[in-house]
């Protein structure tokens, strides 16, 4: 009908997740209109390594944009702006003049980096510069040479994986040689294809979480790349995370859709919760958990265990964020169903319920690889003739709210900002089992949204806001939409026993 083929009414929100690829058409008033998803297929050609294929992601990205639009009974004419939330971390590198990429995107999850990394931690030069730093932070105070003073390398690291690159892949390291060769994360990739190359960019948010962009000068990290021999000349220019990138070709949707931002996941996820003020806390718990504090214009460094990230940049306004991760949530409770523990992920908590405890069973967290121990092996303890599946699906569920008040525990310990509002998304954010039993550890009011799928939710208000869809973040807040709050209802010594038992076999499993 003509009607529906009017102005620019609504915004596309698309999240390029590790697991699932979505796309959400939004109008005024936040409400989903239509969506599409697809399953994100990693690639494992050696142990340990895991690739993603770029031709498939990009075709797949583009088929679902089409089916949204389409399950919304829209025009493409009708889009205001899209936004893209990526995955962080997961990077290819390709030829400048050809656009053909050296290798698959690496992902974040990769470990082939790890005798790399072993052999940097263990190195003379590494402690060389942690006395250096140490010595400069000593005499000045500054956070900036806080963090270089207790630099150790990881797996999840983009610089390990790119010094890996130059190292083992020839036409890469001669194609950097001759300024020929584009280093990207997921967004930099979606976007040089819709531009059809014109456009190669990245935004502050994706670039902070490379471990590559210093967020203390906001430019990429020179030193580090002199010591990883990583070529300066790869990296794509930084931009505003709301921001008119161009237009997707119109050879690709029919007419020229505007890319007006570009985000990471988690940082998407905190602008989608509407975590504006600092103090404010968003927690995700999808593929994996990560727990993130707005520090306002605060750049807050640490002593391991969190990483100071850019949130987002928009014109003057630079919002920093301290973030806490966990790895396999989303991961070990796919692997449940996949080996029959349960049909369907709604019977979980159920499951769990069944049962007054785990019956002394405790999971172990580890199939992908620990940021402080890349060999840590996923493991079931205390399993005893009696231990039925109940008990197995209540000790996975209980590994992902004893790691939410770890992290908790080291956020308030470190984060000299009173802590606000608690909001939580992702996946097994729909399960109360976890929901409850994290609010009951830490003793907080949590707030769950009615939409899980904050990534997309904060592309679409961040390209929104660009477009001039949505005013600005006083008219987000508004559309904000509580679910469900979880009140702490246990007390947590009724949970220290079974902690303990937990914490005890984590320390047996390392290194294994």
């Amino acid at each position: 009908p003509g009607s529906s083929r009017g102005p620019a009414r609504f915004v596309l929100g698309v999240d390029v997740g590790s697991t699932v690829l979505k796309c959400h058409v939004y109008d005024r008033e936040a409400a989903v209109r239509g969506s599409a998803c697809r399953k994100v297929e990693s690639l494992y050609p050696c142990p340990g390594w895991v690739e993603l294929d770029p031709e498939v992601l990009w075709s797949q990205f583009v088929v679902v944009i089409k089916e949204a639009v389409q399950a919304a009974g829209l025009h493409m004419r009708q889009i205001a702006g899209l936004g893209i939330s990526a995955q962080r971390a997961t990077f290819i590198t390709w030829h400048k003049r050809t656009g053909k990429p050296f290798h698959n995107f690496i992902s974040w999850q990769d470990l082939r980096s790890a005798e790399l990394v072993n052999s940097w931690n263990r190195s003379f030069l590494l402690k060389v510069i942690h006395v250096i730093f140490t010595v400069l932070h000593f005499l000045t105070r500054s956070d900036r040479y806080l963090a270089p003073s207790f630099l150790t390398f990881s797996t999840h690291q983009t610089s390990m994986k790119l010094s890996w690159v130059f190292k083992n892949i020839h036409e890469a390291e001669e194609a950097a040689k001759r300024n020929n060769c584009c280093f990207g994360t997921v967004d930099t990739w979606l976007l040089y294809r819709l531009t059809k190359g014109s456009v190669y960019a990245t935004d502050y948010s994706n670039a902070s979480a490379t471990g590559i962009f210093d967020p203390f000068t906001k430019c990429w990290n020179s030193g580090l790349c002199y010591l990883l021999s990583i070529p300066m000349s790869i990296y794509p220019s930084v931009k505003d995370t709301s921001f008119n990138f161009g237009s997707a070709d119109s050879e690709i949707f029919g007419v020229p859709v505007p890319i007006m931002a570009m985000v990471a996941d988690q940082q998407a996820a905190v602008f989608g919760e509407c975590c504006f003020h600092p103090g404010d806390v968003k927690v995700t718990m999808g593929t994996g958990g990560f727990w993130n504090v707005n520090t306002g214009d605060h750049l807050f460094a640490s002593q391991r265990d969190l990483y100071p990230l850019i949130g987002w940049k928009i014109g003057e306004e630079v919002v920093y964020l301290t973030e806490g991760c966990m790895t396999d949530i989303g991961t070990a409770i796919k692997w449940a169903q996949d080996t029959s523990l349960f049909t369907n992920v709604d019977e979980t908590e159920k499951m769990a319920r069944s049962v007054v405890d785990s019956g002394g069973v405790c999971f172990v967290p580890g199939f992908q690889a620990s940021v402080n121990d890349p060999y840590l092996c996923a493991s079931f303890t205390g399993l005893k003739p009696c231990t039925t599946r109940n008990h197995l699906v209540r000790a996975i569920l209980e590994s992902v709210a004893f790691r939410n008040k770890q992290l908790y525990d080291i956020i308030v310990k470190k984060v000299r900002i009173p802590l606000q509002t608690i909001r939580a998304d992702g996946g097994v954010s729909n399960n109360s089992f976890v929901m409850q039993m994290t609010s009951d550890l830490i003793n907080k009011k949590i707030e769950k949204p009615a939409n899980a799928d904050m990534s997309s939710l904060g592309a679409a208000f961040l390209a929104g806001l660009a477009s001039g869809f949505w005013t600005d973040k006083e008219q987000l807040k508004k559309l904000r939409r509580i679910e469900a709050v979880f009140e702490p209802q246990k007390d947590f010594e009724e949970y220290r026993p079974a902690l303990d038992t937990w914490l005890q076999a984590i320390k047996h499993s390392p290194h294994w």
